[in-house]
């Protein structure tokens, strides 16, 4: 069959006629030994570049990944704990209820009377609804043991008005409590808002340096602080800010909104920190009302990223963590706070100290370096489990804040500000990848 033509004929009755099978085979292995020509591995560098970076990213997603499950897990328990306190706190009247019932003969013959203290505890705790059903409770538990009420020195008449008098005055206060929690509510989230539209949130890179900032609000009803911070990237450097405004309220907000405003501008045209400090008082010699002053520490990364400089204006020094023990930046005497620097009129001189691959700083406001448990012992940083820890810089503020609050037993007295800026560690190099020499890129901004 090799060689022969093929004929058929269609349905229009014209033969037809195709090649020769046997020139199929010659054409397929004519194509087979057509050579591949193939780049060698060696001509890309930048492919070598993003293999070698793998690992690094890998790290980075694998620690945001635990930290998240962290963060979720300490979420889960902590509502889990909530819950099982707000059912214990809900059932604690009618359980006061049923146990002085169940104890009448051994509380002596006034022992009606102190079924008020079911609608007083609920008054209390929960709404007027609630409190309204504690009373119901109590009241039902006189009529039942009515006979009970009549044997003793009271009658049982006197025992329903007071539980029915301390139902209505708790009912009452309740509501008139719940008033003032919703317009304290209210003014929180107003606040709440304006802190945020006043610290915008932290970029998780800036520059060759990445970032973590964490806020909590003190305890205080209106919540509006003074502590402040903020990153601006600039080309061929990172400038950044943490600071506390004097006092507490609107005066100390509006005065971390004229820092933050003069900063944000000042940062892409003064060519150096001192020079930021002076635009700063100046705005705020400028601001209407008695002296105000705050409390700062600049920053600035240089192009190479290799350096740091610190500018301290009566600020705490930060924290240095990285290969070494944490211990505390020495920034020198230092200077006076922003606004109180025509004092003495000398100069502010900035410092600077190494910031290498692995490298982590953490500034902070005096909320955290003036926690004080009860027993009145500050709270250790540089010695703290957070900072002793291996430093996984996706969740150290996270676990920071969380020991800051354990230490003091509630939430914090003052406003507390963590910022952390950090390098990533130099990825390890791949088997049998070399990088070309010189094929580094400097950063640019």
């Amino acid at each position: 069959m090799t060689g022969r033509p093929m004929t058929g004929r269609p349905m229009t009755g014209r033969p037809i006629t195709a090649r020769p099978v046997a020139s199929r085979p010659v054409a397929r292995h004519a194509m087979a030994r057509r050579p591949v020509l193939r780049r060698p591995v060696t001509s890309r560098p930048m492919a070598s570049r993003a293999m070698a970076s793998r690992p690094m990213a890998s790290r980075a997603m694998a620690s945001r990944a635990i930290a998240g499950r962290a963060i979720a897990g300490r979420a889960i328990a902590g509502r889990a704990r909530t819950t099982r306190g707000m059912l214990a706190l809900l059932v604690l009247p009618f359980a006061l209820i049923a146990a002085i019932g169940l104890a009448r003969s051994g509380l002596g013959p006034g022992w009606g009377m102190l079924l008020a203290v079911g609608p007083a505890v609920a008054a209390a705790i929960g709404g007027p609804r609630y409190t309204l059903t504690a009373g119901a409770a109590a009241l039902g538990t006189c009529l039942l043991l009515r006979a009970d009420l009549t044997a003793g020195r009271h009658p049982a008449a006197v025992s329903l008005a007071a539980v029915a008098g301390v139902t209505a005055a708790g009912a009452l206060a309740s509501r008139a409590r719940q008033r003032r929690d919703h317009e304290l509510a209210q003014v929180r989230l107003v606040a709440d808002a304006a802190q945020q539209v006043l610290l915008r949130p932290v970029p998780e890179r800036a520059g060759p340096v990445r970032l973590s900032a964490r806020y909590l609000s003190a305890s205080s009803g209106a919540r509006v602080g003074g502590d402040l911070y903020e990153v601006v990237s600039t080309p061929g450097r990172v400038r950044l800010v943490v600071g506390d405004a004097e006092g507490k309220g609107l005066p100390a907000l509006h005065t971390a909104a004229a820092v933050l405003g003069v900063f944000r501008e000042a940062a892409h045209e003064e060519d150096s920190l001192a020079a930021i400090a002076r635009r700063i008082e100046a705005s705020l010699a400028r601001q209407p009302g008695e002296e105000q002053f705050v409390t700062a520490i600049l920053a600035e990364v240089s192009a190479d990223s290799a350096k740091l400089e610190l500018l301290s204006c009566g600020h705490p020094p930060p924290l240095l963590l990285g290969a070494a023990p944490p211990q505390l930046a020495d920034l020198g005497p230092g200077s006076l706070p922003l606004g109180l620097g025509h004092l003495t009129g000398e100069p502010r001189i900035p410092v600077t100290i190494p910031f290498g691959p692995g490298d982590q700083v953490l500034f902070y406001t005096d909320g955290v370096a003036e926690a004080r448990n009860r027993a009145g012992t500050f709270f250790p940083l540089a010695d703290c489990a957070a900072a002793r820890a291996p430093h996984d810089p996706a969740t150290l503020v996270s676990r920071l804040s969380d020991e800051v609050i354990r230490h003091v037993g509630h939430a914090p007295d003052d406003d507390v500000a963590l910022l952390l800026i950090y390098r990533d560690e130099p990825a390890s190099p791949q088997p049998g990848i070399e990088e070309p020499f010189g094929s580094s890129v400097p950063w640019a901004g």
